[in-house]
């Protein structure tokens, strides 16, 4: 039998097609697919004809990614997660929205290409997804509100789905209302008394370090959901209320921002404390033991997600927005996106949820 290429040649063989296993077998194209495909009568001696020449070949079947581009798709989804992976990895609300997220896709018959933007370069991910073939993309965590992922997939016709950020009407969106949300938990403490109130936020720009932070600073902050939380709480408490925002979504940074909080004066020192997300209440409420003070007896402390804690002793003052079921609607979102739909933002609910971490303010 002639090889594909002259004896001696460099480089591997050319790889059998489909119309090779055809012109083998004595059939058209078109039938040596439907044999492929099962999806059409074919006799049963013609259809063995097919299947013994694609084994003389070694041909096992048509290229999936020829076959998706020809029809429109090639069943991935871009999931584009800000900073490392490893980040993500560590946070139990991002890994629940993640979760959920694939678990939606996978029901569609797609899969997930994560793809980590720098935020200090967050151009370096259009270059990794130049070469790439999706279906849509996906922003599923917090991320900032221009991204230049966003011209460059629309210039492509690539459907976008976010979770409130990149802020582009190119971008459908389920939305938590951060505002309203936070707003939760802060309306609990004031209620309880409190009037000596500060607040934990995540980082406002990239990049940032924990410390304290002007409502200035919130007016101008890059990442939506923190700017929209920290907007929120100050719309209750007022703008002096003391505002730390912390260089990552940690528990150690959260523990680095109670230090600077509650290591003053008791004069000074907060009866309350209301923060961005779980992790970094956590970390507040370990600072306060290891400052020699009683939750919530001497600090109240209130989070943010109701992720699982289980090594802590107290539950958590939080608000309940489940990540798992978040991820499962941008899904849906995205899978009416790809059928066709005009769809337009979809609002996401939360709920407080009383621990036992809040109390009324001491004596």
């Amino acid at each position: 039998m002639p090889s594909s290429r002259q004896a001696g040649s460099a480089g591997p063989p050319r790889r059998a097609t489909l119309r090779d296993v055809a012109d083998r077998a004595g059939v058209s194209t078109s039938t040596a697919s439907l044999v492929f495909s099962g999806k059409g009568p074919v006799a049963v001696a013609t259809a063995e004809r097919v299947r013994a020449a694609a084994a003389e070949l070694g041909f096992s079947g048509p290229d999936p990614l020829a076959s998706s581009l020809r029809q429109g798709r090639v069943g991935t989804v871009a999931v584009v997660v800000e900073g490392p992976l490893r980040d993500a990895f560590r946070d139990p609300f991002a890994l629940g929205v993640l979760d959920g997220l694939a678990e939606e896709l996978d029901s569609a018959g797609r899969s997930m290409l994560l793809v980590a933007q720098p935020p200090d370069d967050p151009g370096r991910a259009v270059d990794q997804l130049a070469t790439q073939a999706v279906d849509a993309a996906v922003f599923p965590l917090c991320g900032i509100a221009t991204n230049p992922l966003v011209d460059h997939l629309a210039a492509r016709g690539v459907p976008l789905v976010g979770s409130g950020a990149p802020v582009d009407r190119r971008v459908a969106h389920v939305l938590t209302d951060e505002a309203a949300a936070i707003a939760l938990t802060t309306r609990l403490v004031l209620g309880l008394g409190h009037t000596r109130v500060a607040h934990v936020s995540m980082p406002l720009t990239p990049g940032a370090a924990t410390g304290w932070a002007e409502p200035a600073e919130v007016a101008a902050a890059a990442y939506p959901d923190a700017a929209g939380r920290a907007r929120g709480f100050l719309t209750l408490t007022g703008d002096d209320a003391p505002l730390v925002q912390t260089a990552d979504l940690t528990v150690g940074s959260g523990e680095a921002a109670g230090r600077l909080l509650l290591d003053v004066p008791v004069a000074r020192r907060p009866t309350a404390v209301v923060c961005q997300a779980d992790l970094l209440a956590a970390g507040v409420v370990r600072a306060a033991r290891a400052l020699g003070l009683r939750v919530p007896q001497d600090v109240s402390v209130t989070g943010f997600d109701g992720v699982d804690l289980p090594w802590l002793d107290e539950t958590l003052t939080t608000v309940l927005q489940p990540g798992r079921a978040k991820g499962r609607a941008l899904g849906r979102l995205v899978r009416r996106r790809l059928e066709g739909e005009d769809v337009a933002d979809e609002p996401f609910p939360v709920e407080l949820r009383v621990g036992e971490t809040t109390a009324p303010p001491p004596a």
